[in-house]
């Protein structure tokens, strides 16, 4: 995940048509079988409940469907295996357990449900996984003891990413309603709630109930979610976690068209059909170098979400947003002491003046930090993460409900990604960190000590509750602050347990950040 992060932070019911035969058999004659509306699938039960994986929610965006819009999944006959997760979409290896290989596969738009025992009409969170928009994939957590706790049902997404999601072009324009191409792998999105809204309830969800929720470019995808007119009525309530990053802006299309140009210029490509027919391989050979993301001025995306904020023209829903307190160490020690080579005190004035202006490097002196690396590091994570953060909650306060939140456990555990390069690094409360509180990364458990798991604990009543009420409150604990200029700081017991402050702007340099922003 730290690879593919850095390089992208820099840089409908069913159709009527014939029934196609199950792509996967059945691994197992047992297991909860559930009727959706394009077929039966067979899921498992755990000890944590039910879950069913790998469920297809849109035809396979392959050949004449590469770069179109998702389609209706074509219904199958007989009972399809949802006992095993579906292909991750096209993207490249990285250090993320699972991801020692790139993957070529197209056919990827799947998605997994868990279910706790028990009632139905239970409330819905839908998860976009993190990886920059160019990796990744819903798989990436196993939120199934989340929705025991929580008495959730869960849905985690694939959907399309890099080129093969958001490759803007002047012939692909041709082929779009509104004349604007890119956003693929954001409709894919819709498609997926568009699919919650119609069978989620024979998982024992309701459907007016659903919650979207992502973490990095997973947050970035619900605040652009919150700004498309064409997401209305598909949730009532968001979670952005690290999602706030360059204030949720889109590409400009004439942008992202002079890109696509590049790009095809860079396949040797003069044509649609061209880039059509060159194989996922060299696609995600190409792909390197370039900003893939959403694109603004279609109907998926009219104006840039902030301008969509500000107007009033988003959804009003309730949201819970936030950041972690040192976002930007892990980026930081992936560009330096990853490599071998550390920031060095003789280096860092003229890094921070290059990478921040003269004004960053009075704020952040190297005397009030203990290595070069961390002081670089906080002033990314100031600038990119918590500050935008901070914004994106005023521009979203004055339509509806938003609850503030700091990630600040310091003593956390690397997330999985990390665990296994045995650096002494103090990565802090960094990116990523917080998500194995709430869910298995990658499946796996965290070692939490007795105080994490406590905190781990109340993190979920926090957010069950907001999935559950749209109010985020755990017995016993502060709440979760809906007013200006507050957060709730997320800690263990001995670091001051959770508390309010009032001074998150200020510990951040929020007035430099802010300024820069607007100019």
């Amino acid at each position: 995940m730290i690879r593919r992060i850095a390089i992208a932070l820099t840089a409908l019911a069913a159709a009527l048509v014939a029934p196609a035969p199950v792509a996967r058999a059945a691994t197992h004659g047992d297991g909860p079988v559930v009727r959706t509306q394009a077929g039966l699938v067979r899921g498992e039960t755990t000890a944590e409940g039910r879950q069913f994986l790998g469920i297809p929610y849109a035809q396979p965006p392959v050949g004449s469907l590469r770069w179109r819009g998702p389609r209706p999944v074509r219904p199958w006959h007989g009972v399809r295996s949802a006992q095993g997760f579906g292909d991750k979409c096209v993207q490249t290896s990285s250090w993320d357990p699972g991801y020692e290989q790139p993957s070529y596969t197209e056919d990827c738009l799947d998605l997994n449900v868990y279910v706790p025992e028990g009632s139905t009409h239970r409330p819905v969170l839908v998860w976009f996984h993190g990886g920059g928009l160019t990796a990744g994939a819903g798989q990436d957590v196993v939120p199934d003891t989340f929705a025991r706790q929580t008495g959730t049902v869960v849905v985690t997404v694939n959907y399309r990413l890099g080129a093969m999601g958001f490759l803007a072009a002047a012939g692909l324009d041709k082929e779009a309603r509104d004349g604007v191409s890119g956003n693929f792998g954001m409709l894919d999105q819709q498609a997926a709630l568009r699919w919650v809204r119609a069978n989620v309830g024979r998982f024992g969800g309701d459907p007016g109930r659903v919650t979207i929720a992502g973490e990095s470019a997973g947050g970035r995808s619900v605040c652009t979610q919150l700004a498309s007119p064409t997401a209305r009525g598909l949730f009532r309530a968001g979670i952005i976690e690290s999602g706030a990053y360059g204030d949720c802006a889109a590409r400009t299309h004439p942008d992202a068209v002079a890109a696509g140009a590049a790009f095809a210029k860079k396949l040797g490509c003069a044509t649609v059909a061209c880039l059509r027919g060159k194989s996922a391989r060299e696609i995600l050979q190409a792909q390197g170098g370039f900003d893939w993301g959403p694109v603004a001025g279609g109907a998926f995306l009219p104006v840039q979400p902030e301008q969509a904020f500000a107007r009033g023209t988003a959804s009003r829903v309730p949201v819970l947003n936030g950041a972690n307190k040192d976002e930007g160490r892990l980026f930081a020690f992936s560009r330096f002491d990853l490599t071998g080579t550390p920031l060095t005190a003789e280096q860092y004035p003229a890094v921070m003046r290059q990478a921040f202006g003269d004004q960053a490097l009075a704020r952040y002196p190297l005397s009030a930090y203990p290595t070069p690396t961390i002081g670089y590091a906080t002033a990314l994570g100031d600038s990119v993460f918590s500050c935008p953060a901070l914004r994106l909650d005023g521009l979203l306060r004055t339509r509806a409900p938003v609850y503030s939140y700091e990630f600040a456990d310091r003593t956390s555990p690397p997330f999985a990604s990390l665990r296994n390069l045995h650096t002494s690094f103090d990565f802090g409360a960094t990116h990523v960190d917080e998500v194995q509180y709430l869910f298995k990364h990658f499946g796996l458990p965290s070692p939490f000590n007795a105080e994490q798991k406590v905190l781990a604990g109340q993190m979920v009543r926090y957010w069950g509750s907001f999935v559950r009420d749209g109010v985020p409150w755990a017995a016993g604990q502060p709440p979760m602050p809906a007013g200006p200029a507050v957060v709730l700081s997320l800690k263990t017991a001995s670091k001051g347990g959770n508390t309010l402050s009032a001074t998150v702007r200020q510990e951040h340099q929020c007035d430099l950040w802010d300024r820069a922003s607007s100019g």
